[in-house]
């Protein structure tokens, strides 16, 4: 069942809602259909569909990340814009402070403020732009884009999402995204639904992360500073209790898409407050399994891309309590 927040008059007259969009990203907050979930419920107005998201810019971080694969990090890091809620619900989200859609959305921003806070990091960091979780907003995401591009500053610009995408939208994106960084999450639709809320996240993943190799193909391209400017590279977490499952999604990916891709592997998979007690997700992954899947990797003949080492568990976690969630 849809909701629906009711805007103040005073906060209609001094929001101004309408800065930043163009008509077409105004049409489709009107109707919203940008992600697999096809809420058609009317952002501008308050409506809310299963993100709980407006049609207000709102972010939970502008930051700079050291952590992603080196090619998209650099020596200076991305600078990564962090949406807050999601179009999934993965019950062990390591970045649950933000992602969950019953948390309270971030305070809404002036869209002229957000350009400036957002060059101030980029600045500062490699020529590189983030949008971790835009999947649910595509249009808030365009306008930003849009508003970077007219300060005269020509970064790259790396969607970074779960790959519960529709591939008509990625389809428009082609020629504004550079660098696409999905995650391949599942491939069984009991898996998906159990722990993200969406039986249907294969067929989708598999459909957008097909279109997005359609537009970049096999090909990395990196500038004299080793920074990607244009490509694919697809992730995957490898979750405890799931090995074979992993397997089945290198698979797919070698005979279905390309062993030419670049794949990012990762172990780093860790156990929330919120899975403490759940029967395979309460634990870090074995080693054995790691060690299964890589060897998959390999089978599969892949060659390109990064593999983590097992400690990874200890590194990658988020404070978003903090104004840089990735520095403690």
């Amino acid at each position: 069942m849809n909701t629906k927040i009711i805007y103040t008059e005073l906060e209609y007259l001094y929001t101004d809602i309408y800065t930043g969009f163009d008509a077409t990203e105004i049409k489709y907050l009107s109707n919203c259909n940008t992600c697999p979930r096809n809420c058609n419920v009317n952002r501008l107005s308050g409506e809310l569909g299963f993100c709980n998201c407006d049609a207000l810019f709102r972010i939970s971080a502008v930051c700079a990340h050291l952590g992603e694969e080196p090619v998209i990090s650099g020596e200076k890091g991305i600078c990564n814009i962090f949406f807050p809620h999601c179009n999934l619900q993965c019950i062990y989200c390591q970045n649950s402070d933000i992602s969950k859609n019953s948390s309270v959305l971030p305070q809404k921003l002036v869209f002229d403020q957000l350009i400036k806070n957002i060059c101030s990091v980029l600045d500062k960091t490699e020529n590189i732009v983030g949008f971790v979780s835009p999947s649910h907003y595509i249009p808030q995401m365009l306008a930003i884009i849009r508003g970077i591009k007219a300060t005269g500053r020509k970064p790259i610009f790396v969607y970074n999402s779960n790959a519960y995408d529709k591939p008509e939208t990625i389809k428009m994106l082609e020629g504004i995204i550079d660098v696409y960084l999905p995650d391949f999450k599942y491939i069984n639709p009991l898996t998906s639904f159990e722990d993200s809320m969406a039986k249907d996240y294969p067929d989708y993943a598999k459909a957008s992360i097909k279109e997005m190799y359609r537009q970049k193909g096999s090909s990395l391209i990196t500038n004299n500073k080793g920074i990607a400017e244009s490509g694919l590279i697809i992730r995957h977490l490898v979750l405890p209790g799931l090995a074979e499952e992993s397997c089945k999604i290198l698979k797919y990916i070698s005979e279905e898409i390309s062993p030419n891709v670049h794949i990012s592997l990762m172990s780093q998979y860790y156990p929330t407050e919120a899975v403490k007690f759940h029967k395979t997700l309460k634990r870090t992954i074995k080693a054995t399994e790691y060690e299964m899947v890589k060897n998959c990797f390999y089978d599969c003949g892949f060659r390109k891309g990064w593999i983590q080492e097992m400690d990874s568990n200890k590194t990658y976690r988020p404070n978003f309590n903090n104004e840089n969630p990735f520095s403690h």
